[in-house]
């Protein structure tokens, strides 16, 4: 079941749809946004459409950053198990 949000980013209105809740859609909308407001605050001559480029970009490299952290957990928790199964053959 889809469900509907009305959110804002940079002040625009916009309604999506999507397979999460509206709360977390709202929850994710204002993330974006600050990340938006974050570029622009550091740059205020940067247009709206660069900034949410950027913000796209620094939200990526978060993702990508703990993507490659859930990994490194995942394998060193294949290994320690591993490695108890070993004690109990």
């Amino acid at each position: 079941m889809q469900n509907k949000a009305e959110i804002r980013i940079l002040g625009q209105k916009y309604t999506i749809r999507g397979d999460t809740s509206e709360k977390e859609m709202k929850e994710l909308a204002s993330y974006v946004d600050a990340k938006i407001k974050e570029v622009l605050d550091k740059a205020p001559s940067v247009t709206p459409l660069n900034a949410a480029i950027l913000a796209a970009l620094n939200i990526a490299g978060e993702f990508h950053k703990l993507k490659k952290e859930q990994q490194e957990v995942a394998l060193r928790l294949t290994e320690k198990t591993q490695t108890l199964s070993g004690l109990f053959e």
